[in-house]
């Protein structure tokens, strides 16, 4: 399925009325079935689904490793993948029945609980990366958007090492986009805990969550942070910088390892 979607329409720019055709990004309703159970409804670009999928699974906690999944199939004309897996959380049972429509822009998913951030493993120990090389990673993600500079209408999330962009997903949902990346990186047996995570969106308690499941020690958005993203960074030993945009940065959570005070 196409990401896009070219429609007609009418411009009006002060005295001036044009028609013109316009392209839109596709919004496209994917429903989770594990083990026949449905799950959840995610309304995302109709890409990376699989990884979306799987992603979402494991930053809800529903799946733990992709050893756990005994098979997968897609169909793409009703947006509906199945997953089977094996020792299905607990969560399964107490979900079963319920279905959540969500976009992940508003509130997000709803399968957690904001203080299970606080049990997430705490990073031990914190990559070391200078500031001109984060400004470095902004400048290249800032430049890799395509679908957003065509549309206007996608959230961008990129996982990175300190010198290069590893991956890169796009979304209607900064949840589905960030879903995405963490789906591809258990697919591809990537280790996260020496890895960043770059987004276009709003650090939430969400997103964090999601940071903190994948043991992933660093978070920087060209967007700013919420209170409690960065009181459960602080908490967490997560470094979250917020409104990375060109030479500006704001850091919010762990100072010391760029030597501030």
């Amino acid at each position: 399925m196409n990401v896009i979607k070219k429609i007609n329409i009418m411009k009006i720019r002060g005295e001036e009325t044009t028609k013109e055709e316009d392209i839109l990004i596709t919004e496209y309703p994917l429903t989770i079935f594990v083990n026949y159970e449905e799950v959840v409804t995610l309304l995302c670009t109709p890409k990376s689904v699989k990884e979306l999928a799987i992603g979402f699974l494991f930053s809800e906690g529903i799946l733990k490793d992709t050893s756990n999944i005994l098979n997968i199939s897609f169909n793409s004309k009703y947006g509906l993948i199945y997953i089977d897996i094996e020792n299905r959380s607990e969560l399964i049972e107490k979900l079963r029945g319920k279905r959540t429509i969500t976009s992940g822009c508003g509130k997000g998913t709803i399968f957690y609980n904001v203080l299970d951030s606080f049990k997430s493993k705490k990073i031990e120990k914190q990559m070391d990366i200078k500031i001109d090389q984060i400004k470095k990673l902004v400048k290249k993600f800032n430049h890799k958007s395509e679908l957003f500079l065509k549309t206007g209408g996608v959230h961008s999330v990129a996982l990175c090492d300190k010198n290069d962009i590893l991956f890169f997903e796009e979304d209607i949902g900064r949840h589905n986009a960030l879903d995405k990346i963490l789906g591809r990186s258990m697919m591809e047996n990537i280790n996260l805990n020496n890895k960043i995570v770059l987004t276009s969106g709003r650090i939430s308690s969400e997103i964090l969550i999601k940071v903190a499941k994948g043991g992933i020690s660093t978070i920087i958005s060209r967007s700013a942070p919420t209170s409690l993203s960065v009181e459960m960074a602080n908490k967490l030993n997560i470094t979250l910088i917020g409104f990375a945009r060109g030479e500006k940065l704001n850091v919010y959570s762990n100072f010391d390892i760029f030597n501030l005070k």
